[in-house]
C-alpha cells in the first residue's frame, strides 16, 4: 500500500513548543511491509472507548512486564516503572531496528491504527511532555492525505517514515476522512539528555 507524501499546510511548518519533527527517518516501505505481518483480528480496540467514534485498534509492541493478555499489553499505564517486548515484536524486525534508533528508554510501544471515517475526540494526555519527563513520539507508517492531526488547534503535517515529538498534554485530535486506515508507531519514552538535545536541536 503506497504512502504518498502531501502538502497540508500553504507554508512550511514552523516548529513551536508544542511540536517538533525530529532528526530521524526511517523506510516507510520496510515500516509498511513490518505492518503487513499482523491479521485483521490481531488489532485489539482501544479501551478507552468514551475518546473516539468509529474504530481505533492497537498492537502492542512493548508494554507492562510480566502481562499476558493482549488488552493488558496495550495500556500504557502511567504508574508502571517497568516494561518489556511483546511477542508482537518478535515478528517485526524492522520496527525492531527502528526501536534500537531511541536512545533512550523505552515505555509502551504501540501500533496505533485509526480506520477510514473514524474520530479520535479532542482529549489531552497528562504528563505527557519533555517538561514532564515522559515524552510521546510518533511515527507514521500508513496515512493519506485526508488524515486531519490537530494539536492546539493547528493542523500536523505528519508524512510517512518521520518522526515526531508532540505535546499531547496539551488539546489534539484526528480524523480520518480517507478510504485507507491510518496506522503510527507510537512510544512513549523517558526524557534522557539525547531526547532533549533532538528537540531543542
Amino acid at each position: 500500500m503506497a504512502n504518498v507524501p502531501f502538502p497540508l499546510s500553504p507554508s512550511p511548518f514552523v516548529p513551536t513548543p508544542h511540536a517538533q519533527k525530529l532528526p530521524l527517518s526511517f523506510d516507510a516501505a520496510r515500516l509498511q511491509a513490518d505492518l503487513d505481518v499482523f491479521e485483521e483480528e490481531e488489532w485489539i480496540a482501544h479501551f478507552v472507548r468514551r475518546n473516539y467514534d468509529g474504530s481505533w485498534s492497537v498492537i502492542p509492541l512493548r508494554g507492562p512486564a510480566g502481562e499476558t493478555h493482549p488488552i493488558r499489553m496495550s495500556y500504557s499505564d502511567p504508574s508502571c516503572d517497568a516494561f518489556e517486548d511483546t511477542p508482537f515484536l518478535d515478528r517485526t524486525p524492522y520496527l525492531r531496528e527502528v526501536l534500537g534508533a531511541f536512545e533512550c528508554p523505552l515505555l509502551s510501544v504501540r501500533l496505533m491504527r485509526l480506520a477510514p471515517g473514524s474520530v479520535i475526540k479532542e482529549h489531552t494526555d497528562f504528563d505527557l511532555s519533555i517538561e514532564d519527563g515522559t515524552a510521546r513520539l510518533h511515527v507514521p507508517i500508513q496515512t493519506n492525505p485526508d488524515v486531519d492531526f490537530r494539536l492546539c488547534g493547528e493542523r500536523m503535517p505528519l508524512h510517512a517514515g518521520e518522526c515526531w515529538y508532540l505535546k499531547l498534554s496539551e488539546p489534539h485530535s484526528v480524523r480520518n476522512d480517507g478510504s485507507e486506515p491510518r496506522v503510527h508507531l507510537v512510544l512513549d519514552v523517558t526524557v534522557n539528555s539525547w531526547l532533549s538535545e533532538l528537540v531543542s536541536g
